[in-house]
């Protein structure tokens, strides 16, 4: 079991804090004084700081500023309290958009934005990369070595793309180093559909609504470009770090399940992994699907650097001001939620936003201090209340988890079915697809990697893909591997599909992974929502199941080469053709779900599966509906979260260990009882 450093060796602790933005009240000279003495109260030791800072640290150009900064850095030297220093490149000041309007972003569209919001800047302009190095110098050069910085946090929430000038000539030198003929462009791009055949470099451009839009080849290209554009303007941003030999680890803040950006190509470039969690609590009665989906997040994230912990860089410790519904958080939902995010993986929990602003668009957004400005809030006790127990969780620090079972949920992948065009554009439902498979594993506290196709899949036991419509050169190949040498692989309808260019495989579906799967996919059938279809269970199937279940939205139609059939369709011309198949193939097998079927089938399924293949659960024992267990090591020690997302009071059996109470020491009864949105942090020895 791997035990990684500490984020940093400064302060080797469960890091626990907010943005803050001071710049904002330099008219208001006693909130830093104050800000402190609540830091301290609220058992915050780290801030990010400057994140939107460059106006403030460059008023004009040239003209730098740094003593508002420089008494806040060593303000907070003083009182123990660190910080991620953060590069200002999310927004740049009025006089640079004035000046250099090449700097400023052009839409689809070919019309180029006015100065305003965030993240409205080419990151291919020359100017604005020149700016942008300056500025990083000047900071690197000043607060490398401060006692009070552990880390550079840079930029903010990357995003969005460009279709200037100059990203166009980058987009068309990206598509020669990777193609180097028109020939090869053009067969890859399928250009021959509709005569849109390239005959010079120079007509390569990106697409447009009122333009192309529909050779999906080039439209993967633009995303994979947009992807590979900003990973090298990520790099230009370190460049400067690296330069002045700074060894403070870097980061910058990902989003969710965010689908403009493929986050796995900043892997070798990130330090350690941070992003910026927003769920909707309390949307339904029952929290435990808004949790699943946000621990899928957290595993995904600690998966992207294998299993180095991550960070949860900003939450909000109350409300957001720009979903639909501002709710807030329940009494207890913010510990819970919080300690969710470690119980994946996280070394730290981080608010957005320290202090509310006065105005603007965010003055309204939760934060630890609100406009009242005094400790006697509710949110503010919860803050304080978590910070109690991070402080009391040291031995946490590194280590990780080591899951058996991996689930792929590919950006490019994601990229390709959305643009598919069929065989459901009224909702292909990738997303949800992915939840369904991943929900069951949560409810039974079945540990999860979260991964990229290109991953190492020969450490896990169980290789689950759902809807892996395209698969990239080399995949297939892999994924036979891993079945011959004693892996489960699953995957399901609209698989096997195209190439990484988005181009059908010949030969029948689906393509290279007929082989491992035992199939040929004939047809898919598309149906209409309300429409149904039933799969029944053969009699006495390896997996134990019975009964039959209901079929939605996608039905394959699918010929046996070598699998088993499990299940058959009920209904329809394709009544009594395999729906649920099983192929053996070397020392391992590989099922094919063949329809898009309705709970309780993932659960029946996958609980089967888990059984059959001996996947170790956190808790040997039956959780209760809407309770879930995840668990860190360090190889010696296991620390087990038991949280409970639902709606009731459950009791849950501890007989499969001898277990200590992590924050108080205390020995724990062999059943333990969790009340609405309690979540206990335990320990026990290692097996």
């Amino acid at each position: 079991m791997k035990k990684f450093l500490p984020i940093s060796d400064k302060i080797p602790k469960i890091l626990h804090g907010a943005d803050y933005n001071p710049e904002q009240w330099y008219r208001y000279p006693h909130v830093l004084e104050e800000d402190i003495r609540l830091m301290k109260l609220a058992n915050c030791n780290v801030m990010s700081v400057g994140i939107f800072s460059w106006a403030t640290l460059e008023p004009k150009e040239g003209v730098f500023t740094f003593k508002w900064l420089d008494d806040v850095l060593d303000t907070f030297a003083k009182n123990e309290i660190y910080v991620f220093l953060a590069t200002p490149s999310g927004a740049r000041p009025t006089w640079m958009s004035q000046k250099y309007p090449e700097v400023l972003r052009v839409s689809e569209n070919r019309v180029r934005n006015l100065h305003g919001a965030r993240h409205n800047h080419c990151f291919t302009s020359p100017v604005y990369r020149e700016k942008v190095e300056i500025i990083n110098t000047k900071l690197v050069e000043r607060y490398a070595d401060h006692p009070a910085v552990i880390g550079w946090h840079i930029s903010n929430e990357y995003s969005g793309n460009c279709h200037c000038h100059y990203c166009q000539e980058a987009f068309r030198d990206w598509v020669k180093q990777k193609y180097t003929t028109l020939e090869d462009l053009n067969h890859a791009w399928w250009t021959t559909f509709w005569s849109h055949t390239i005959t010079d470099w120079s007509q390569v451009e990106s697409p447009a609504r009122h333009g192309e839009m529909s050779v999906h080849g080039m439209n993967l290209d633009w995303k994979r470009f947009v992807t590979d554009q900003t990973v090298d303007f990520f790099k230009h941003e370190i460049g400067p770090i690296r330069k002045m030999g700074s060894n403070l680890p870097v980061t910058t803040n990902f989003m969710e399940a965010f689908e403009g950006l493929n986050y796995w190509k900043f892997k070798d470039v990130l330090d350690v992994v941070s992003w910026d969690s927003y769920p909707t609590w309390h949307e339904f009665d029952d929290n435990s699907e808004q949790a699943a989906w946000v621990g899928l997040i957290h595993d995904m994230k600690r998966s992207l650097k294998n299993g180095k912990p991550f960070m949860l860089m900003e939450s909000t410790p109350s409300s957001t001001n720009w979903q639909k519904v501002s709710k807030l958080k329940k009494p207890g939902m913010h510990f819970l939620s919080s300690l969710q995010a470690v119980a994946h993986g996280s070394d730290t929990v981080q608010y957005f936003q320290w202090r509310k602003s006065r105005g603007s668009s965010e003055k309204l957004h939760g934060a630890v201090v609100d406009h009242y400005g005094k400790e006697d809030t509710r949110v503010f006790r919860d803050v304080a209340n978590l910070g109690e127990a991070l402080s009391k969780l040291d031995a946490l620090v590194g280590t990780t988890v080591e899951p058996e079972v991996a689930l792929i949920f590919d950006t490019e992948n994601r990229w390709a079915i959305k643009d598919s065009q069929g065989p459901r554009n009224v909702g292909i439902h990738y997303e949800e697809t992915i939840r369904r498979h991943y929900r069951p594993l949560w409810d039974q506290g079945v540990p999860v990697d979260v991964i990229d196709m290109e991953c190492d899949f020969s450490k896990y036991k169980v290789l689950i893909a759902p809807m892996l419509y395209m698969v990239r050169p080399g995949v297939g190949e892999k994924i036979e591997r891993f079945v011959e040498n004693g892996g489960t692989f699953i995957t399901t309808y609209w698989s096997g599909i195209v190439d990484e260019n988005d181009l059908c495989f010949l030969g029948g579906f689906p393509g290279p992974l007929r082989k491992t799967l035992g199939i040929w996919s004939e047809e898919i059938d598309g149906l209409h929502d309300g429409q149904t279809n039933g799969v029944t269970m053969t009699k006495g199937n390896t997996l134990g199941l019975e009964g039959t279940y209901e079929a939605i939205e996608l039905c394959d139609l699918i010929h046996l080469e070598g699998a088993e059939a499990l299940a058959y369709y009920q209904e329809d011309f394709y009544a009594n053709q395999p729906a649920l198949t099983v192929n053996y193939l070397g020392k391992g097998k590989a099922y094919y779900i063949a329809s898009r079927n309705q709970e309780p089938f993932h659960t029946d399924f996958l609980s089967q599966v888990i059984k059959q293949e001996g996947i170790k659960r956190v808790i040997n024992t039956d959780l209760p509906e809407g309770v879930t267990a995840q668990m860190r090591s360090d190889g010696e020690n296991e620390y087990v979260f038991l949280s409970n997302f639902g709606e009731r009071e459950q009791k849950v059996s501890l007989t499969d260990a001898y277990y200590v109470d992590l924050l108080n020491a205390e020995p724990v009864a062999s059943e333990l009882t969790l009340t609405q949105y309690e979540v206990r942090l335990l320990k026990r020895k290692a097996n």
